[in-house]
């Protein structure tokens, strides 16, 4: 990870030996969770600067994201331009700062090198899915494969996907040695496990897999791929960050949170970000600890910043593409 000189850097998580009592005996109340995920936009009135801020942060901790079939060098290239200076000129003279990037630039495998080149002497990490994302249905030699490609191309952090037959089967242990294959495969790059939580059918399930996920090495918990049906929620981030709080009393260690996909307006970055700040605290909205998988969220944060600083919005047309 690169965030930048006040954050405070925390040790890596060494993971823990498979120990289902962590987690077997655990409850969810589902009602409960949904109420207290409805409650959490009226905990925090964020208005003028304070949302301004709010929504600069909010960058700050963005993964910029392209996934697509037509994936091109060249389109990665305006993708890491647009990380690098994700706001207009006039609107970071208007907030008076003189540069934003945004957390990382997340690629395929074989646009890791493109991404880069691109991103030299920024600071910027690439981020790559792999492990046969985003269905994870591939024998786990070829997975671990993967892996090693995207780190020997330059990716300094990797989104890799669970065996969600295995969650669902309760085989709990298999699936925390298969993670903890993909760890040791991912070595220094940091690792994100992506649970595809619309999959896994019961919040208890989300905890589990999460609990599951730290034990085996995870440096950060992720909610989604971003292609499931049903992708990031808040009833399930608050679960994710309930397990997130318990491995950590448990532990020691403080394990990074991505929610991906669904997000698409400066509204449910703020949302998430209160979030982090009522159940984890202030550690949790910084890009060391906090991801945000929704490229598409950007160009709505910058209409707002731009209303912010000038008081008028302008057309979606003005703002460079992610």
């Amino acid at each position: 990870m690169t965030p930048d000189a006040k954050t405070p850097q925390f040790p890596r998580n060494p993971g823990h030996a498979f120990a289902a009592d962590w987690f077997e005996r655990v409850a969810v109340n589902t009602p409960a969770a949904e109420r207290r995920s409805e409650s959490l936009a009226g905990r925090r009135s964020l208005k003028k600067e304070w949302q301004a801020a709010w929504l600069v942060n909010a960058i700050r901790c963005m993964d910029l994201t392209t996934l697509a079939g037509d994936d091109t060098p060249d389109r990665v290239a305006r993708l890491c331009a647009k990380a690098r200076r994700p706001l207009a000129d006039h609107i970071l003279a208007g907030l008076g700062l003189e540069a934003v990037q945004t957390g990382a630039v997340c690629v395929y495998p074989t646009m890791v090198a493109p991404a880069v080149k691109a991103l030299a002497g920024s600071g910027i990490p690439v981020a790559s899915v792999a492990t046969g994302f985003p269905a994870g249905l591939m024998p786990l030699k070829l997975r671990l494969a993967e892996i090693h490609y995207a780190v020997e191309e330059g990716a300094a952090e990797i989104d890799i996907v669970i065996s969600r037959g295995l969650a669902l089967g309760g085989e709990w242990a298999a699936l925390h040695d298969e993670i903890a294959a993909m760890r040791e495969a991912a070595g220094a790059a940091h690792m994100k496990a992506i649970l595809a939580t619309g999959e896994l059918r019961t919040l208890r399930n989300v905890y589990k897999a999460s609990m599951v996920a730290m034990q085996a090495g995870a440096d950060f918990i992720k909610t989604s791929t971003g292609k499931e049906g049903v992708n990031a929620t808040l009833p399930v981030s608050l679960i994710m960050a309930r397990a997130l709080r318990d491995y950590g009393a448990r532990t020691g260690f403080k394990i990074g949170f991505k929610p991906a996909g669904g997000m698409k307006t400066a509204k449910d970055a703020l949302a998430w970000q209160v979030l982090m700040m009522e159940e984890l605290g202030r550690d949790w909205l910084r890009p060391n600890l906090f991801r945000l998988g929704a490229s598409s969220m950007l160009g709505d944060i910058e209409r707002q910043l731009e209303h912010f600083v000038t008081g008028r919005y302008a057309s979606s047309s003005r703002h460079a593409l992610a």
